[in-house]
């Protein structure tokens, strides 16, 4: 008798020791996969904290300080289309004073001052260069004093005449008009600077977000396979309530429980991420934009369920 309850109690006792084997190959499986769902929400956390970062820095700075010189550039090309009105404007007045003067018509008269003083500067030479008598010297000399006096009246003249007075707010408009040409190219590069260094921000939170949705399918399928594993060590742990009572295993794993509130909180963040993702993916369908793999397999199930 005693033979026989030896015979089939050690088949049990063996047993027993391969279900509590499999029980602890799931439990540290389990647990493994926790510990993994947890790091991937605490690298989503940080991410997101990079991304709110970016965004901010983007949006509080380099588009402010974009916007502003924006403005500036806006305001002075504005300024610069009313000087360029003023410029041609004083073009026209000085072409239309110009073909009304009569100024060259006479061949005893000169048309400006340089002319007048290319002729002195010829006579002068002559005098310095050439071998003249003393009466033949001061028939140029007496020819350069009426030049002289010639330029002096036409000097006087000009600068009286409407024709000097156009000429001189030609000039007064073109140094303002360089004045502007010159502060719009520093502008302009300070506006260029601030945007290239926002999108360079939006560019970072972009990728950042990549990261994320990859981050996040992972964390899904993981949090799905460690699921897959607690169910099956329920299952083995059922199979094992099954032997009589002080039936033990030679060797007991130390059970390793996750807190009920850590297991619910991970889930409900597990849950809201995924309904996060499936609201982008409606609105990406509803855009007619195309979906990711992981986007098309969430709507699915949503309308299977």
């Amino acid at each position: 008798m005693s033979s026989e309850k030896s015979k089939f109690s050690r088949p049990s006792r063996l047993s027993l020791k391969e279900l509590q084997d499999q029980i602890e190959v799931f439990r540290n499986k389990r647990d493994d996969l926790n510990k993994k769902t947890k790091n991937y929400i605490n690298e989503l956390q940080e991410i997101d904290n990079q991304i709110d970062n970016y965004l901010k820095s983007a949006k509080n700075d380099s588009k402010k300080k974009r916007d502003y010189w924006n403005t500036k550039v806006k305001k002075l090309k504005e300024k610069k289309i009313e000087y360029k009105k003023i410029f041609d404007k004083f073009i026209d007045e000085k072409k239309g004073l110009q073909k009304s003067t009569n100024q060259g018509k006479d061949g005893n008269k000169f048309i400006s001052i340089k002319q007048i003083e290319r002729k002195i500067g010829a006579l002068e030479r002559k005098i310095e260069t050439e071998n003249l008598n003393i009466s033949e010297e001061n028939t140029i000399i007496d020819k350069i004093r009426e030049l002289a006096k010639i330029k002096q009246d036409f000097l006087a003249k000009q600068q009286n005449s409407d024709l000097f007075k156009i000429e001189r707010k030609i000039q007064i408009v073109k140094i303002n008009l360089n004045k502007i040409y010159e502060q719009l190219n520093k502008w302009s590069n300070k506006s260029q600077n601030y945007h290239i260094k926002m999108n360079e921000l939006y560019q970072l939170a972009t990728d950042l977000r990549d990261k994320k949705r990859a981050i996040e399918e992972k964390l899904i399928e993981n949090k799905k396979e460690a699921d897959k594993c607690h169910e099956q060590y329920l299952k083995l742990m059922n199979q094992r309530k099954r032997f009589p009572r002080g039936t033990q295993s030679y060797k007991q794993g130390k059970r390793s429980k996750i807190p009920y509130k850590a297991q619910t909180k991970r889930n409900e963040e597990l849950e809201k991420i995924k309904q996060q993702k499936l609201a982008t993916a409606l609105e990406k369908q509803k855009a007619g934009k195309k979906l990711d793999l992981y986007e098309a397999r969430l709507i699915l199930e949503k309308s299977k369920g």
